[in-house]
Parts: structure tokens; C-alpha cells; sequence
């Protein structure tokens, strides 16, 4: 079983075995959402089902009488890409095909940025066997992986049972409730300008959550596209959470995508599983009565 990262020769050698194994094309661009699906098409490894960040992987509402999106009340999470509830997400894993006994593999062409969602969603389903390719689509083309632009053919509707979650959701309420008291250490995935409220292309408010630490989810990354090794990945956090207790730690970003890099490094550096705030600060920013810092 592959639980975080996943290599492109061990994939291939994977999927010679003829093991149950489901991969996942995830490949997005929140500044033009039909960019990933269209990359997919043109080329993606074959068999590969397509992930779609806004409508497989959130929680959209529905569409009023007004015709304007309204948000589900009873969504896990808010913010601009909410949750869908657990049992929307086994609904639509049931209708690609995936089963509890399946193999997962996610990957995307963005540094690891929109197939971590994916993986994350997973382990809150329950469902362990779940790993990034790392490298992505790129590693998997280095390594001499073959990819293809033929339509797939629909998986027969399978039936995914919801175990319990294996990965903690933070709601609004519970992060603002332990703002200053020492109990939780909030990591900001944004980039530093984001982060300190220089500019917010996105959000309506700028700034970040007070006391929040910044650490930008490419910063994981390295030169060969590849997640830094372990024993780098522990150093740059233990430097960053500075005698924190690393299971303290809460993930956010703007819209709850991008902070999964970094909880996914904290596990590969061996620091444990942490939380995530999926309504990230989009969700944060939206009542003016919760604080904002800057700088």
C-alpha cells in the first residue's frame, strides 16, 4: 500500500501487477477552471479518470430560482471550494468505479497543488491507500510513461462504504475559538505578498488569521518537481514551528487546496498527521467581525 507519495516507476510497476488500482487526473487552473480538463483530454495516462477541483471535488449548492449559485448550509466547510459532505464524495466515487479494496493514485501538472485535495479527501473518506505521484504527469513522461488523448471508457458504478475518517476537518468556530491561546499553530500556505496583505486577488478582504505562520506550499517542492526529501522537509518545519508541538498544527490557504502540500510534507517528513481549516481564509475573511492581521 502507497499512503503519501508514490514514484513513477513504482506505478508502472503497479500497474503491470494487476493490482485494483484506480489513477487520478486532477490537473486545474483556478484563473481558467476549463484549462485542466482540456490538458486531460490531450494527454493523460491512460485509464486515468478526471478529477474536476470544482465539481467532483466541491461543493457547489445548487441554483436558485434567481439562477445565482447558493452555498449548501449543511456543507463540512465554506469558503470558494467547500466540501462536499462525505457521503456526497463516496457517492461520486462510487459513480467513477473506485472501490474500498482500489489503489488510489492522484496526480496533476501543478506541483502537487490540486491532486493533494484528492488525496486528502481520501484519508477524510477513510480511505488510506491513497499517494500523490510524485512529480506528476511530468515524472511520469521523464520516466517514459506512456500517455494517451482517447476517451476513456466509464467504470461500472461500484459501491464505496465510508470507514471513518482518517484526517481531521477544523471548522471556523474551532480555529477562531483557540486564536491566541497557544493550543493550535496555523499554517498559511498563501504566498508571502497573500499572506501579508499586500494584495488579495481573490479574496474580498486582504491579510491572514492572527498569528498565523507562512510557509508557501511550493516551498516543498524542489528543483527536479519532486517533494524535497524527508529529513529536509522535517528541518524546514521544525525551523518554522520553533518548539511548537507539530501536532498543534492547522493547514489553510485561501480556499483550502493549496494547504494540502504542506500537511502532506509534514507526513512525509515523518511529523505526523495535522489538521485542515478547508474553509481557509476565503471562509475566514467572509464575517468582518473576525480578526485580520497584516504584515
Amino acid at each position: 500500500m502507497y499512503s503519501t507519495l508514490i514514484s513513477a516507476e513504482q506505478l508502472q510497476a503497479l500497474r503491470a501487477g494487476g493490482a485494483p488500482l484506480m489513477v487520478f487526473d486532477c490537473s486545474f487552473d483556478l484563473m481558467n477552471p476549463a484549462t485542466g480538463e482540456e490538458q486531460y483530454r490531450k494527454a493523460h495516462i491512460p485509464g486515468a479518470v478526471y478529477a474536476n477541483l470544482d465539481t467532483a471535488l466541491s461543493d457547489k449548492g445548487t441554483v436558485g430560482p434567481d439562477g445565482k449559485h447558493h452555498p449548501d448550509p449543511d456543507a463540512p466547510s465554506g469558503g470558494r471550494h467547500p466540501l462536499p459532505s462525505r457521503e456526497k464524495f463516496a457517492m461520486w466515487l462510487s459513480s467513477v468505479g473506485f472501490a474500498n479494496d482500489m489503489q488510489a493514485v492522484v496526480y496533476d501538472r501543478n506541483g502537487a497543488n490540486y491532486c493533494g485535495r484528492l488525496w486528502w479527501m481520501l484519508k477524510w473518506a477513510g480511505h488510506d491507500a491513497v499517494a500523490v505521484l510524485d512529480g506528476g504527469l511530468q515524472a511520469w513522461q521523464a520516466a517514459g510513461g506512456e500517455v494517451t488523448d482517447r476517451a476513456e471508457t466509464p467504470h461500472f458504478q461500484s459501491n464505496y462504504a465510508l470507514p471513518p475518517a482518517l484526517r481531521s476537518l477544523f471548522a471556523t468556530k474551532t480555529v477562531a475559538d483557540a486564536v491566541g491561546t497557544g493550543q493550535q499553530t496555523l499554517i498559511d500556505a498563501r504566498a508571502p505578498a497573500r499572506f501579508r496583505g499586500d494584495v488579495e486577488p481573490l479574496d474580498p478582504v486582504a491579510g491572514h488569521i492572527p498569528g498565523a505562520l507562512n510557509r508557501p506550499f511550493a516551498l516543498n517542492i524542489g528543483d527536479d518537481g519532486k517533494f524535497k526529501p524527508a529529513a529536509q522537509l522535517r528541518a524546514e518545519f521544525e525551523e518554522l514551528l520553533a518548539g511548537r508541538d507539530p501536532a498543534s498544527v492547522v493547514h489553510h490557504c485561501g480556499s483550502g487546496v493549496s494547504a494540502i502540500p504542506n500537511l502532506l510534507a509534514m507526513e512525509i517528513a515523518g511529523l505526523g498527521t495535522t489538521g485542515l481549516y478547508a474553509g481557509s481564509w476565503s471562509e475566514w475573511c467572509s464575517d468582518p467581525a473576525r480578526p485580520v492581521a497584516k504584515g
